[in-house]
C-alpha cells in the first residue's frame, strides 16, 4: 500500500518529477536521461500500470484520491495529495484531469529484438477506449497468423501527431512501430495523452541509423511501402490487394514527408487517392487510412 502524503510546499523536492511539465525542451532532455515519463489522467495511469510500467510516485488533487483508491492501495510508490493551485504552480499548467503519475521507463529493445518478439506474438494488445465508436474487429489471432504489419515513422517531431499515429496503430492492429533517430519521444506527456495510452500498448523500437536500418526490416521479409506521391506510386487499394504477408508502412515527417533516402530504400511508393485538389493528409490521418486499408483479412 502506498503512503498518502499531503504536500503544501511547491518547492518540496519530493515533487521534482513534476516540475515544469510545460517546458518542452527541459522535459525532452530530462525525462529520457532520468528514465521517467509522466502519465496524465486516470485512464492513462491505469494503462501504464497494466502495461507493466513501474510507478515512481503519483500526484493527486483531493477529489481524485477516492477514485484512485484501488491504485493507491496496490502500489508501493508514494502518493502526494496537493491542492489544484499547488499542482499548477509545480507543473506550470492547470491539471484539469487531477491525476499525474511519474512512471519508470523500460529498456528500449533494438530493432532486431523487436522483430524477434513480433514473430512470436499475434499483434499489439487491444486498447479499450469507451470513447471510440467503432466496433471491435471480429478477427482473432488465428485469422491473423502469418500476417504481419509494422509502421515506420520517419522524423515525426510533433508529439500530438505521433501520439495520434500510435493510437491508430493500436486500434487498427499494427504489430509494432519503428522510429527513426530524429522522431519525437512517444513517452513525452502530450504524446501519451493524445494516444490515450496507446503508446504503452504498441511495442516500439528506435533505429540507430536511418535509412540504413531499412535493410534490417527487409531482411526479415517485410515489403517496405512508402506513403508518398511519385511517378511510380501505386494506389493504396492496389497495395492492399496484394496482401503481403509482411508489410512495413513508412510515413514521413509533417510537411516534407519521407526523405529522399527513405524513398530510395522503399520497395513500393504508395499514394492515397484524393479529390478536390487535395494532395496530402496530415500524417496521423494518413496513418489511419493506411492502417485500415491494409488490415489483415481472413478471406
Amino acid at each position: 500500500m502506498a503512503d498518502l502524503i499531503t504536500v503544501d510546499d511547491p518547492d518540496d523536492p519530493r515533487l521534482s518529477d513534476y516540475i515544469g511539465l510545460t517546458d518542452v525542451e527541459l522535459r525532452r532532455r530530462r525525462e529520457p536521461a532520468e528514465g521517467l515519463f509522466i502519465a496524465e489522467g486516470e485512464k492513462v495511469i491505469r494503462r501504464a500500470r497494466h502495461a507493466g510500467y513501474e510507478m515512481r510516485s503519483m500526484l493527486l488533487s483531493a477529489k481524485w484520491v477516492d477514485l484512485m483508491r484501488d491504485v493507491i492501495d496496490e502500489v508501493p510508490a508514494p502518493v502526494y495529495a496537493v491542492s489544484p493551485e499547488l499542482a499548477e504552480r509545480v507543473t506550470g499548467y492547470h491539471v484539469h484531469r487531477g491525476a499525474l503519475a511519474s512512471m519508470q521507463r523500460k529498456p528500449l529493445p533494438t530493432a532486431d529484438e523487436l522483430l524477434r518478439t513480433i514473430r512470436r506474438t499475434d499483434g499489439a494488445e487491444a486498447v479499450d477506449d469507451r470513447t471510440d465508436t467503432g466496433a471491435t474487429s471480429p478477427q482473432g489471432p488465428q485469422e491473423r497468423a502469418g500476417q504481419r504489419r509494422i509502421a515506420i515513422f520517419e522524423d515525426i517531431v510533433d508529439h500530438a501527431n505521433l501520439g495520434a499515429a500510435f493510437r491508430n496503430a493500436a486500434a487498427l492492429g499494427v504489430d509494432a512501430v519503428f522510429l527513426t533517430p530524429r522522431c519525437a519521444d512517444p513517452l513525452y506527456r502530450r504524446a501519451v495523452k493524445v494516444s490515450m495510452g496507446a503508446v504503452l500498448a504498441v511495442p516500439y523500437a528506435r533505429f540507430e541509423s536511418w535509412p540504413r536500418d531499412a535493410d534490417v526490416i527487409r531482411k526479415d521479409g517485410f515489403v517496405l511501402a512508402a506513403l508518398a506521391i511519385s511517378a511510380s506510386s501505386i494506389t493504396l487499394d492496389e497495395l492492399a490487394g496484394r496482401r503481403h504477408e509482411k508489410l512495413a508502412l513508412m510515413l514521413g515527417t509533417e510537411g516534407e514527408g519521407l526523405s529522399a533516402g527513405a524513398l530510395l530504400a522503399a520497395d513500393e511508393h504508395v499514394r492515397i487517392p484524393m479529390d478536390a485538389g487535395v494532395d496530402s493528409l496530415n500524417v496521423a490521418a494518413a496513418s489511419a487510412v493506411a492502417f485500415y486499408a491494409t488490415r489483415p483479412t481472413s478471406g
